[in-house]
């Protein structure tokens, strides 16, 4: 049905419960597509990513690769290499994506940076208007590292800063500008928000942490990305 778009990641289908469905765009992260879609890719962060997460991380004994993760570096190629095309595939997908939760009574919302980490406003999609201002009535979210993007204008869409182990500073920043923080911990410490109920961020408090229970390959990360708390308790 969509070119672009999904709705198949057990997270964000848990927003059903709250009367939203969100469409995900999964591109290929970092630099494995060739094109680098993470500017602020870190050493933890890249090890640890959830690109190999589920399906996306299940191979024939042999190969190190399959259909999802193909599929995502196609889409990545066509972003960087066919990028009028691709905008013009990703708006026909919202709009069917819009029609399609209000069969399911449901409310549509977009995280266009599944495993990616674009700046989508500065992309045009039609006579200078990116895809945000395109549908104004919905509402985008992302996560991102790249402090400072140029959204506080853009009512419609949230941004949520990433913690790495590397980016302290840049975390502190955030939380000075009232964005709440995402880290990812062994063990979610007591009395923190948890950002592993539902995947939707615009509905969390400003200016907080919160916390990600390491998955996947984080699980085993010892960089600094994912913050281990059991083993300093």
């Amino acid at each position: 049905m969509f070119k672009l778009l999904s709705t198949a990641n057990p997270k964000i289908q848990k927003g059903t419960s709250l009367g939203y469905l969100t469409f995900i765009l999964h591109l290929a992260p970092s630099d494995v597509s060739g094109y680098n879609t993470c500017a602020k890719a870190s050493q933890g962060c890249r090890a640890a990513c959830l690109n190999l997460a589920g399906r996306g991380g299940m191979f024939k004994k042999g190969e190190t690769t399959n259909v999802i993760q193909q599929a995502r570096i196609r889409k990545t190629v066509m972003f960087f290499e066919e990028r009028e095309l691709f905008m013009r595939h990703l708006a026909t997908d919202i709009e069917k994506a819009i029609n399609f939760a209000k069969k399911q009574n449901l409310i549509p919302v977009f995280r266009l940076n599944g495993t990616s980490d674009i700046a989508w406003e500065k992309y045009e999609v039609v006579e200078g208007m990116n895809i945000f201002q395109l549908f104004p009535q919905v509402q985008f979210y992302d996560y991102t590292a790249i402090l400072g993007r140029k959204v506080r204008h853009i009512p419609n869409y949230h941004l949520t800063f990433s913690r790495k182990e590397n980016n302290d500073a840049d975390v502190a920043e955030a939380l000075l500008q009232g964005m709440s923080v995402a880290a990812v911990y062994d063990k979610i410490p007591g009395g923190m928000y948890s950002a592993d109920e539902t995947d939707l961020r615009f509905l969390d408090p400003k200016g907080v942490m919160l916390g990600l229970k390491a998955k996947g390959k984080a699980k085993k990360d010892y960089s600094g990305f994912v913050i281990r708390l059991t083993e300093v308790a």
